[in-house]
């Protein structure tokens, strides 16, 4: 039987897999059916339709979004995933190399019941707009 840990690390690998798919549903799929996301202090998004509504619209931004796994850390039923972000912005062309993380709640089955999400917007924005 894998140990919490194990099954963690599979689940970060396969998040970042998910996101780096171009399949908003693959996202939302990681997900519990209630589930919630809240980036940079903004909108809570809940439900899955809401998750693969703000997926999509980062697959518009960059055609070509890849998602790497950092680092996974857990506590209990709290982890953190922390990411690397890179693509090339579909409007601009400008490549985008951007780090975070998420702060997950999750529930028993291994799903994300709230996720806080963090990343440098003005660093975004300013390679987005090549300066």
């Amino acid at each position: 039987m894998a140990s919490a840990r194990d099954i963690l690390q599979t689940l970060a690998q396969e998040y970042a897999i998910a996101w780096s798919s171009g399949d908003p549903a693959a996202v939302a799929g990681f997900y519990a059916q209630d589930g919630q996301i809240c980036i940079n202090q903004g909108e809570v998004l809940k439900g899955r339709a809401s998750i693969i509504e703000m997926a999509a619209g980062f697959y518009a931004e960059f055609p070509d979004l890849e998602v790497r796994c950092d680092l996974m850390r857990r506590a209990g039923s709290h982890a953190i995933f922390i990411w690397t972000l890179e693509g090339h912005h579909a409007e601009t062309k400008n490549h985008v190399v951007v780090g975070g993380w998420e702060e997950w709640e999750l529930n028993s089955d291994y799903q994300v019941v709230s996720s806080l999400g963090w990343f440098d917007a003005d660093d975004y924005q300013r390679q987005i707009e090549g300066r």
